[in-house]
């Protein structure tokens, strides 16, 4: 019936269109696949797949297998690695995905103590699961979602590891740099720098500016944080980093942070894992050592 193998063809097609590359992709002859899968059709009573000319499109029969195939093969593979490590006595590969582009500076400060406590662990970080992560939690692409805005789902647990205040990073000549904090209207003439991520999910606009109805005079996006933060040290703008992250730069550009209001928007870091591996050594040493990481400022 249904194996592994229909499903790795499925996805094969639906990437290269084509039954002459799909076979390529997977080191088979295009008669070996085809007969395979008019094999699949006939125990499932439907086809799979129809010609449009020289492609191949998917049937709904056929998407639904793929569906399948997109959630189990990467299971699939991740138990594999897994097993072939412990077979040379290592003790797991460690995928992490990050969700925010300032949390990257403070995984730094987590990731060398753990390689050097945890020898026999690989590590990959993955960083294009902004606003995407829980998904590929979920799917098991990954084994650790690092993000500030957690979406509760059944069978995922998230942990508070770190703590901190969003603030709004300014140059030291700017005029707002002689106060301490800032008020919404006063970023009304302002030009804006931000990560390229969906509006709705930017705490200066949804905590800050649009509840008291108000805006920025221009919203920019930029892909790294040290390039934002030599446009506000040049005064070309403001941006919003965690209180800790603005500190750090301080330390080398003219820049300053102030508060959101009196009370201010405080935040926290959470790793986000499948509830089913919070018993694994290796992760709940992670989680362990990302708790007692001091980025506060000194």
């Amino acid at each position: 019936m249904l194996e592994r193998f229909h499903l790795e063809v499925l996805v094969a097609i639906q990437q290269h269109g084509t039954l002459t590359k799909a076979a390529d992709s997977l080191n088979l002859s295009q008669s070996a696949l085809s007969h395979s899968i008019k094999k699949l059709e006939g125990q499932l009573g439907g086809p799979v797949w129809k010609k449009d000319g020289r492609n191949l499109q998917l049937t709904q029969m056929g998407e639904h297998i793929l569906n399948v195939a997109t959630r189990l093969l990467p299971q699939f593979s991740h138990t594999e690695l897994v097993l072939k490590q412990m077979a040379r006595g290592q003790t797991g590969y460690l995928r992490i995905g990050m969700e925010c582009h300032p949390c990257y500076q403070w995984l730094l400060g987590v990731i060398k103590p753990y390689i050097d406590a945890r020898v026999g662990v690989d590590i990959d970080i993955k960083q294009a699961f902004q606003f995407g992560g829980l998904v590929a939690l979920i799917n098991h692409e990954i084994d650790i979602l690092v993000t500030p805005d957690p979406i509760m789902h059944k069978g995922v647990e998230y942990i508070p590891v770190f703590a901190f205040e969003h603030q709004l990073a300014v140059a030291l000549q700017h005029s707002l740099a002689e106060h301490d904090s800032v008020i919404p209207s006063q970023l009304n003439a302002e030009t804006l720098y931000s990560y390229p991520v969906d509006v709705q999910r930017l705490d200066i606009f949804t905590q800050f500016l649009n509840p008291a109805k108000c805006s920025v005079r221009e919203h920019k996006t930029i892909e790294t944080t040290e390039i934002m933060m030599q446009l506000v040290a040049a005064e070309r703008g403001v941006c919003a980093l965690p209180g800790w992250l603005i500190h750090e730069f301080s330390q080398s550009l003219p820049v300053k942070a102030l508060r959101f209001g009196n009370d201010g928007i405080h935040k926290h870091i959470n790793i986000g894992i499948r509830q089913e591996d919070r018993a694994i050594p290796y992760i709940g040493e992670f989680i362990d050592l990302a708790q007692n990481a001091d980025l506060s400022p000194s």
